[in-house]
């Protein structure tokens, strides 16, 4: 009898303990507990959003902290002219020669210089300042040499397919007055669709021995003057020229329409770069001097530097290319392509001194 009630027992307790084990389970407040919320943890929880950094503006730097050196190496490059195309840049120099980048980035290295201009049989000299303009579907060059046929420098144009090519020459000679000293011709096409050449009459040829800058209407094909020359400016007209020279001519029309043109002459601290603009908004004038230089050594307290010319990078940053210094220093430093980089302003070209993480110096 008692066996069966301890058997009884041990049965009924088997049915009842998974029921109290559930319930105890189902305590939110076990033993040893508070009753408390429990803690926060330190990290951010479900449904909050982390703090959002703002990036700092970008900072002003000086004008000579804002100058880019090209890698160009050991080797001097006089009247740099850069084109960018195709994801490249060309960097065409005195001398007949190019350079090309190796990647699609204006401060990274550049290819060793190579001769990229057939040399015409009259040439005996002076192979400078070339430039290289698209112009419907092809690229031509304007470029100066002295020619054994008229005793004088002149101004002349190649042209090949690619910029990479060899260019051949398509006048007849140079194009720019016979008994002149003609150099530093430049590519400018008119509203109208007119191609003009913007060149330097060259203070050795002028009666008076001052420098002047001139323009003629060039031929649709680009082979031949269609005009008589007009003299634009005189090398002294501007307050700051301290030389009789006009160099670097170079057009740019600015959002606003007006028509610049950079060139170079010396002031007092050296090679600079001057800023002129068409009062009519045409080429041919009446041309106003800037008092204000874009460049002067006066402004980085290095060197000089002049014959400039303004393009767009691959990114859409508007720079102007020059030579710096104008010659060989003391302490070793050849003439250099610099890059200053430049915006629009009030319709006028200033420099653009934000720091944009460029390789700048070197």
């Amino acid at each position: 009898m008692k066996k069966r009630n301890y058997i009884t027992k041990c049965l009924l307790l088997s049915l009842l303990l998974p029921t109290l084990t559930a319930c105890a389970g189902n305590n939110p407040h076990p033993a040893g507990s508070t009753g408390s919320a429990p803690a926060a943890s330190s990290g951010v929880t479900s449904g909050t959003t982390a703090p959002v950094t703002e990036p700092e503006p970008p900072k002003e730097l000086s004008k000579k902290d804002s100058l880019v050196v090209l890698r160009t190496g050991s080797n001097a490059v006089r009247d740099p002219f850069v084109l960018y195309y195709d994801g490249a840049y060309y960097i065409y120099g005195t001398g007949w020669t190019v350079m090309r980048s190796v990647k699609d980035d204006l401060t990274g290295r550049f290819t060793s210089p190579v001769k990229c201009v057939t040399t015409p049989a009259d040439c005996i000299g002076d192979q400078w300042a070339p430039e290289v303009h698209e112009y419907r579907g092809r690229f031509y060059m304007f470029t100066t040499y002295k020619s054994s046929k008229t005793g004088h420098r002149g101004c002349a144009v190649f042209a090949a397919d690619h910029p990479a090519k060899t260019f051949n020459l398509i006048s007849d000679g140079p194009v720019t007055p016979t008994d002149w000293d003609a150099i530093d011709g430049t590519l400018y096409i008119d509203e109208e669709g007119q191609p003009w050449m913007v060149f330097v009459h060259e203070w050795t040829s002028t009666d008076d021995g001052v420098g002047r800058m001139a323009c003629a209407k060039l031929s649709d094909d680009l082979t031949h003057f269609i005009s008589e020359p007009v003299e634009l400016f005189r090398a002294d007209d501007p307050s700051w020229t301290d030389h009789c020279v006009t160099d670097g001519c170079f057009l740019y029309r600015t959002k606003g329409g007006k028509l610049l043109m950079i060139w170079s002459n010396w002031d007092k601290s050296g090679y600079a770069v001057g800023i002129a603009e068409s009062e009519s908004g045409l080429v041919t004038g009446p041309w106003i001097q800037k008092d204000e230089l874009l460049y002067s050594k006066d402004y980085t307290g290095e060197y000089d530097g002049g014959h400039g010319m303004i393009f767009t990078d691959g990114k859409g940053q508007l720079w102007m290319s020059m030579h710096s210094p104008n010659a060989e220093t003391a302490d070793g430093r050849l003439e250099t392509p610099v890059l200053i980089p430049l915006k629009e302003e009030n319709d006028a070209l200033v420099w653009d001194t934000l720091d944009r993480g460029m390789n700048r110096k070197k």
